[in-house]
């Protein structure tokens, strides 16, 4: 009986087979990497009775069998907005494969829905992903070093929470000493301020305890509930740059958001200014609540520009 004795090999120096066949056509593989791999339903936290995971796509590399590559790649943690309700964490796989094609390590963070756990429990899950994905780096191929965080909608809220509270215990599972090392932050067409959300026209009920932002708080009426409004409100927790500086975000809105108002990004955007804050605000003119415009070439190069300028 022979003794086989798995063991790395470079592709190139695999023997090619000689076996042939009469008519048999050939034609010469272009070994190129042009499609990354995904990770489905990886684990990164329990809480609440409920496994909480990531969707993970890493960019296009090499077929190795065992893969010891130490290559590693910059991360966009994305959270997939739902109206503060349980996600559809497939929702964003395909738009933010482009990034993936651009080198970056991709994923989608799924947190606790409203109904399981209240504000603030989804900043919280945020931070614990960001903190797992770090320890885990090397089996996804990250440099913990490059760590970008961004959302939509309410998870733009929670992104948002996330970098205006990442030195409070508070909002926070873990020790705060166990820093986040995130490099940049961005928002689309996020959840602001709860308390205005019904100032502006909207397709949405905002102010109900069946509200999204009513399920936030406990479903709870916002309007009857300030004690429970005022810590969800983003510019509440904003402090002078001299005294607290924040990374540099980048936000975008579309004009015609049926759901959560232009003016929710135009409000935190105008204080963060006067707190000297670094924040870049783009409104996509025509744009409603998400969808294709905020994936378009202009954008995404936007956004990558954005990334990589505050990369270390």
């Amino acid at each position: 009986m022979s003794n086989v004795e798995p063991r790395p090999l470079d592709p190139q120096a695999f023997p090619e087979s000689t076996a042939s066949a009469p008519g048999m056509r050939v034609i010469t593989a272009d070994t190129t990497p042009r499609f990354g791999s995904v990770a489905l339903g990886v684990p990164y936290a329990q809480k609440s009775g409920r496994t909480l995971h990531l969707q993970v796509i890493l960019p296009p590399r090499p077929l190795a069998i065992p893969d010891t590559a130490d290559d590693v790649y910059p991360a966009l943690l994305w959270i997939q907005g739902s109206a503060f309700h349980e996600q559809d964490l497939g929702h964003k796989l395909p738009a933010l494969a482009d990034f993936a094609r651009r080198g970056y390590v991709v994923a989608i963070v799924e947190y606790r829905p409203s109904e399981v756990a209240p504000f603030p429990a989804q900043a919280k899950d945020a931070k614990t992903a960001v903190r797992w994905l770090r320890e885990h780096a090397a089996r996804f191929h990250v440099d913990p070093d490059r760590i970008v965080l961004g959302g939509d909608s309410s998870g733009g809220h929670t992104a948002l929470m996330t970098y205006v509270t990442q030195d409070d215990q508070d909002y926070s599972d873990e020790p705060v000493a166990d820093e986040l090392g995130i490099c940049c932050f961005i928002a689309f067409y996020p959840v602001t301020d709860i308390t205005t959300m019904h100032d502006q026209p909207s397709a949405l009920d905002h102010v109900s305890a069946d509200s999204p932002e009513g399920y936030l708080i406990g479903r709870h009426n916002v309007l009857e509930r300030p004690d429970l409004v005022a810590p969800t409100v983003i510019a509440n927790h904003v402090a002078p740059a001299a005294e607290r500086p924040l990374q540099p975000l980048l936000m975008m809105h579309g004009s015609r958001d049926r759901l959560v108002p232009f003016a929710q990004s135009v409000e935190l955007y105008e204080r963060l200014v006067a707190a000297g804050q670094d924040v870049t605000l783009y409104q996509l003119k025509g744009a409603d609540h998400g969808g294709p415009p905020f994936w378009q070439p202009p954008v995404t190069e936007i956004m990558d520009a954005f990334i990589r300028r505050h990369l270390p």
